[in-house]
């Protein structure tokens, strides 16, 4: 559910990364019916953690017989993180997963040395129509796990750690954060969090992590004496104390971070690397189209067409 990094002249490619600025206004795109708003990377900042990629889904409402159609397309060197909040999408993968993804629940998918998903609405959802609002996160692997086996991990809502109190609660979707674990193994450390604010409610970033990113779903809060509104990502400095406040109507937001990745990352299309030459690697094995015998294989379930790779 992306567009072309590499035709993009804003994102910073391998070591051409540019200095941290503080906050960032996503990009946004039409892809046919839906609006996606991109945060991450930026030319502000590559990655937070191991977060390259952070999108935000809509909120966009299908009409009947209207919906998401993502053809199969390939991924290397990353995992994919959808999370929902409103709306349902259909997962299927060259491994054979077929799932439903549902508001709440986390779906965690490694593509290592590769892996080929659709995303899409289809049977009753499509002839009933739905609001789609979620956030789609792809997170780089570490240089030693980029060629691991292909994984999906679906982990439903009532399995994740829940905190509440003094007016927010704070869902942990992925890694470790004030105490708690989220149940899924992750390939390095990290944490990633759903927190909803009541009115004027203080949340204090954790402190275990080198670094944090909070991004604004709804509302506005105030960090530092400043004020924020929706939609903006904030990137705070590794190792300052810092707790996010909600405005008078609240705020729900998402948490983010982790140690810093082991260098930067190369982006092409849908393919993340420590290094070019994987890249090219993974370029030519999708353009050979060998899906029989190849390094990449076509859903069984959604095998009739695919997404060519660019020609940049």
């Amino acid at each position: 559910m992306s567009w072309n990094p590499a035709l993009d002249p804003t994102i910073p490619i391998g070591d051409a990364v540019d200095a941290i600025k503080t906050v960032i206004v996503p990009r946004a795109r039409d892809l046919g019916g839906f609006e996606v708003r991109r945060a991450l990377p930026s030319a502000a900042r590559q990655m937070v953690g191991p977060f390259i990629f952070f999108d935000q889904i809509g909120p966009a409402e299908f009409l009947t017989g209207q919906g998401v159609d993502v053809r199969p397309h390939p991924h290397i060197g990353l995992g994919t993180v959808t999370y929902l909040l409103q709306g349902r999408l259909h997962h299927r993968d060259s491994l054979g997963t077929d799932q439903w993804i549902e508001p709440g629940a986390v779906n965690w998918m490694k593509a290592g040395w590769g892996i080929t998903h659709s995303e899409r609405t289809d049977g009753p959802v499509r002839q009933t129509g739905q609001t789609m609002f979620g956030l789609q996160t792809w997170l780089a692997l570490p240089t030693a796990r980029e060629d691991d086996p292909a994984e999906f991990v679906h982990t439903p809502e009532a399995k994740l750690p829940v905190l509440e109190g003094e007016g927010k609660v704070v869902r942990l979707i992925l890694g470790n954060a004030w105490g708690e674990a989220a149940p899924m193994p992750t390939p390095s450390e990290m944490f990633y969090a759903d927190a909803t604010l009541g009115p004027n409610a203080a949340l204090p970033l954790p402190d275990n992590h080198e670094d944090r990113g909070v991004y604004i779903l709804q509302g506005e809060v105030k960090v530092g004496g400043q004020t924020f509104p929706t939609g903006q990502m904030l990137i705070c400095r590794p190792g300052d104390r810092i707790s996010v406040r909600a405005g008078a109507a609240g705020a729900r937001i998402m948490l983010l971070g982790g140690a810093t990745m082991d260098g930067p990352r190369f982006i092409w299309w849908n393919f993340v690397a420590s290094s070019r030459d994987r890249i090219a690697a993974a370029k030519e094995a999708w353009r050979a189209g060998d899906w029989a015998h190849g390094r990449f294989k076509l859903p069984p379930a959604d095998d009739a067409e695919f997404i060519p790779a660019p020609e940049v």
